[in-house]
């Protein structure tokens, strides 16, 4: 991508307002961050924009509650050579997740659900799993990473040590559908809706014993919360985080099916087909699937920065925003390239510990998750500071430069 166009608009508003609910804006000074600083930000999304590492981005910075920095970059559709706009809707992909740990909180809280509780609990199906191993007894406790389907290696099932709970599901170290040996002999099943596809899920092997790794499962472990979201509630998970969530936060284009309305603000994603974006779906996962803007995003992570309080109205008591964003898993957190260092896992989020051994731009205590086409979005508290950079290409320089930017125009 050699382009060229450019085009940043500027935050110029007293305030951010949606449906009569205002985010201040104020002086970067004010807060304690450099205007002046703030300003690399742009100069960061110009580099990668001409440089083709991506398209276009929006960006939003925030301290002490106040939004200091707000502003589009490059293009949102490279053909018709259209400029992004402050209020385009991104492909979350797994941006979702936070929002389910947060209503996953929620329901502990009330106490319908407890972080250790099988989920057979909730959903019988999940009696008595199985765990995929290498054939060789003494490899009973070895399953590879990583699996081809088309190359597997001999194999038998061993009986779950353990039963899988919440807790391994919101820290993805359940075993469930994380791309390893059971995932590799398991029957697929269309997704229809939670209801119908979660229960088969019972029948699946695991990639390893409960609690003893750390593996991502990036489209399945979250959406068996959700289900059990659903069975608690007694609302549909799609209605429960709209009523409980995204309404009470103002995040007004938040959805997981788009609009007719809003199409015309999606981000048209450079070589790749948008059609599959427009088809109306009836699985609401916890995983991915949601679409959003990086206004509401802001929203989301300024609740959580606030100890679960937004616009006067309360999600999560203080501590329980404490615990979603704490490590839970000692020095079991290695990332995806299992050797990362500094790095622990709450529910649905990563966590800096040192962000020296991190190599991270973050203080320590700051928690978030990101996206596979490059949305990024965490919560520093102790900065006090909320950030989102919303992209549709996923390159890691970009992503850097932001983080950087922001954390080099801090001056108190």
């Amino acid at each position: 991508m050699r382009l060229r166009h450019w085009f940043a608009t500027s935050l110029t508003f007293s305030a951010i307002t949606l449906c009569g609910a205002e985010v201040p804006v104020a002086e970067a000074e004010s807060v304690g961050m450099s205007t002046d600083r703030l300003l690399r930000i742009d100069a960061a999304m110009q580099r990668h924009f001409d440089a083709g590492n991506i398209q276009g981005a929006v960006t939003v910075v925030a301290r002490k509650g106040k939004v200091v920095h707000f502003k589009a970059h490059g293009l949102m559709d490279v053909e018709a050579e259209r400029p992004m706009e402050k209020d385009a809707i991104f492909i979350m992909m797994s941006s979702t997740k936070p929002v389910l740990g947060v209503a996953a909180m929620m329901m502990i809280e009330e106490g319908l659900i407890r972080p250790r509780d099988p989920v057979s609990k909730y959903i019988p199906e999940f009696e008595d799993m199985q765990v995929a191993v290498l054939k060789e007894p003494e490899d009973e406790d070895i399953s590879p990473f990583r699996i081809d389907r088309r190359n597997l290696p001999e194999h038998r099932l061993v009986p779950a040590q353990t039963p899988i709970t919440i807790e391994h599901l919101l820290t993805h170290t359940s075993g469930l559908a994380s791309g390893g040996l059971g995932s590799a002999v398991s029957e697929r099943t269309e997704r229809t809706t939670l209801a119908e596809y979660i229960p088969t899920l019972g029948g699946a092997a695991l990639d390893f014993q409960p609690g003893t790794r750390w593996v991502y499962s990036g489209g399945t472990g979250l959406d068996v919360v959700a289900r059990v979201i659903e069975i608690v509630s007694g609302m549909p998970y799609d209605e429960f985080v709209q009523s409980r969530i995204f309404d009470p936060l103002e995040m007004t284009d938040t959805h997981y099916n788009l609009p007719a309305s809003k199409e015309s603000r999606r981000v048209v994603i450079q070589g790749r087909n948008m059609s599959r974006w427009s088809e109306e779906t009836t699985y609401f996962s916890g995983s991915y699937g949601l679409s959003s803007t990086a206004r509401d995003y802001l929203h989301f992570e300024q609740m959580l920065a606030n100890g679960g309080e937004l616009f006067g109205r309360r999600l999560l008591g203080s501590r329980s925003v404490e615990m979603m964003g704490s490590n839970r898993l000692g020095d079991l957190y290695k990332g995806f390239s299992q050797n990362a260092k500094g790095l622990g896992f709450g529910y649905t989020v990563a966590v800096i510990l040192d962000p020296i051994a991190a190599g991270s731009r973050r203080s320590a205590g700051a928690f978030g998750w990101g996206g596979a086409y490059g949305t990024r979005s965490w919560t520093d508290p102790a900065e006090e500071l909320t950030g989102v950079l919303m992209l549709q290409q996923p390159h890691p320089g970009a992503q850097y430069d932001f983080e950087n930017a922001v954390r080099q125009a801090i001056i108190d």
